[in-house]
């Protein structure tokens, strides 16, 4: 009489168990969620693919130092802190010699230099 009671609580825990495991699971998402998660991750491409085009762009017009003997004012006002009165100095001290020449002949300040520096070259 023993062995039956025990089956039948072990029978009772199981069919208890696999009831509450039953309602774990995850409900399937309707049609409305799904095209709605669709359009979320296409929109988060998307911006994704514009910023990884833009960062081409630029990279494709970086195409090394600048050199400041022969660039043109408005390049040289891409230069991080030349402003139009900084650009037109560096046109007026050329030539140089090396880049450290802006420096040393003042044209402009070790703040400006020191930003600068690895994006120009002189030749």
């Amino acid at each position: 009489m023993f062995g039956i009671y025990l089956r039948m609580k072990w029978i009772v825990v199981a069919v208890f168990g696999l009831v509450g495991l039953s309602g774990c699971t995850a409900p399937n998402p309707s049609p409305a969620q799904i095209r709605q998660d669709t359009a979320n991750a296409t929109a988060e491409a998307a911006r994704d693919s514009k910023a990884v085009a833009q960062g081409i762009v630029e990279g494709l017009r970086r195409k090394g130092p600048l050199n400041i003997n022969r660039a043109s004012k408005s390049d040289l006002e891409t230069l991080p802190g030349i402003d139009s009165t900084a650009a037109d100095r560096i046109i007026a001290g050329r030539p140089y010699n090396n880049s450290a020449q802006l420096l040393r002949r003042h044209i402009v300040t070790r703040a400006e230099y020191d930003r600068i520096s690895s994006r120009i070259e002189a030749h």
